[in-house]
């Protein structure tokens, strides 16, 4: 079977099974994304579905409720949590939901036990996220760095950088992330391609 055929049709047949159009979304976009990833086509999207599998056991317990915010990455079934959870119970709420999913290799939970961001405040986290985005398409003098292969997080001005990168790739991407106005500090949970450099 050709290397696309095999993830395209099980998505095919999962639509058919749970009939979710954001599974055919999400399989197309990770396609998409998958050609310039270090990931298999297949990897990514299966973190897309640990994605959607993590935040349905999260918003699925009613104590999890409108005082919590959680964003959910995943990265080679590494996950990240990050945003706030109101009280330190149900930070540890949160980290054993999502351990308890399948498929979660790694989990970083860095929840903080405090009240959930404001809009402002939210809308400047998507402000500082957009703008690390942008500054690391200026990182051109590493052969065959491609920033799309770097997933930013931010919550509360803190930057979660994931991704498979080397050591060379890690370095740049924080010292550009580091440039940006507003960001706090640059957390780095990447896997890397050269373990051993």
């Amino acid at each position: 079977m050709k290397p696309l055929t095999r993830p395209l049709l099980l998505l095919v047949l999962l639509c058919q099974l749970t009939g979710c159009a954001a599974v055919v979304v999400g399989g197309a976009v990770a396609t998409g994304v998958a050609v310039h990833d270090r990931r298999t086509v297949g990897t990514v999207i299966d973190d897309n579905l640990l994605e959607v599998r993590v935040r349905n056991a999260l918003f699925g317990d009613e104590r999890l409720d409108g005082s919590v915010r959680i964003k959910v990455n995943a990265h080679n079934g590494w996950v990240l949590l990050a945003g706030e959870a109101l009280t330190p119970e149900l930070v540890d709420l949160a980290t054993r939901l999502a351990t308890e999913v399948d498929g979660v290799q790694r989990l970083f939970n860095e929840l903080a036990p405090v009240p959930r961001a404001t809009l402002s405040q939210a809308g400047n986290d998507r402000w500082i996220s957009g703008r690390v985005n942008a500054s690391l398409t200026a990182i051109r003098d590493l052969p065959g760095f491609d920033p799309t292969r770097v997933q930013v997080t931010t919550t509360r001005g803190v930057v979660y950088l994931q991704g498979l990168v080397t050591r060379a790739e890690a370095d740049a991407a924080v010292e550009r992330a580091r440039t940006v106005r507003g960001v706090e500090r640059v957390v780095m949970i990447f896997e890397f391609k050269d373990p051993r450099a």
